[in-house]
């Protein structure tokens, strides 16, 4: 019986989805676009495409979930653009995104399971804590991955679990954190540094669209646009971020994350 009530309600919403016209997927393929260059530059593509999804009707959670489905198209491009950087790292990507993928498992039970005013009034401060991190990271001096002691290399690991976790339980401007985390886990370069987190990224939103395939809806319709939107921006990101000064990037990504903070806290606590 709560199956069959399940699907009539996503027919009806089905029948929404629609309604779509011209301007609206043409609204979503630039929206998707920006994202993907926001996602493969600055880790902050839920700047673009999260808003542009509310904006096109759909509600918070589910705009999340769709969010989510065309983020994945951002990984690849991004990947796929990104093989030069990439080479030679395999072995660090697939062992770190052991952490994020659990982690990703674990935040989708958790937006699952609380309400959404929870959920929208919690995101402002994980934006606002991303920016910060991003500037700081940026002043610490290269470390030695080497000599680190065990139970610092520990926590690193722990927390790239706990980001995982924030990517399945929303993932706006979670890549900047797991950006952030990898500066101190690894002394490579920051355009190799970004690659790896796109990837590893991108594993933990595939593990969460799965999750949310069969617990959640997700407006396709509107996902298709977005994502092809965010393949385009994702492949032409790590080609820009190849010529441009690393500090003004991380300025760049930390004055994107506070703007978007601002935006969620006004929308959460203010209207």
């Amino acid at each position: 019986m709560l199956v069959t009530i399940r699907i009539i309600i996503n027919w009806i919403i089905l029948r929404k989805d629609l309604k779509m016209t011209i301007w609206t997927i043409i609204f979503l393929l630039i929206g998707g676009v920006a994202g993907g260059l926001l996602s493969s530059i600055a880790s902050m593509a839920s700047l673009a495409s999260y808003p542009v999804l509310l904006a096109v009707g759909i509600p918070p959670v589910f705009a999340n979930v769709t969010n989510d489905a065309a983020l994945i198209w951002t990984s690849i491009g991004s990947t796929v653009s990104s093989t030069k950087e990439l080479k030679g790292h395999w072995k660090q990507v697939w062992f770190y995104t052991i952490f994020t993928v659990v982690g990703s498992i674990i935040g989708c039970m958790l937006l699952l399971s609380f309400p959404s005013r929870v959920f929208e009034k919690a995101v402002p401060f994980f934006i606002a804590f991303s920016g910060v991190m991003i500037i700081v990271s940026g002043k610490h001096h290269v470390l030695n991955t080497e000599k680190q002691p065990t139970w610092l290399k520990v926590i690193y690991f722990i927390a790239l679990l706990i980001m995982g976790a924030y990517t399945g339980y929303f993932g706006a401007a979670g890549g900047v954190i797991v950006l952030v985390l990898l500066t101190y886990i690894t002394n490579e370069r920051f355009v190799v540094i970004n690659a790896i987190k796109n990837v590893i990224c991108g594993f933990a939103n595939l593990v969460a669209l799965v999750i949310f395939i069969f617990t959640s809806y997700i407006y396709w319709l509107q996902a298709i646009p977005l994502a092809i939107g965010m393949f385009i921006g994702g492949y032409i990101g790590p080609a820009i971020l190849r010529r441009v000064p690393e500090k003004p990037v991380r300025i760049f990504i930390a004055a994107l994350a506070f703007i978007q903070a601002g935006y969620f806290f006004y929308t959460a606590y203010l209207r």
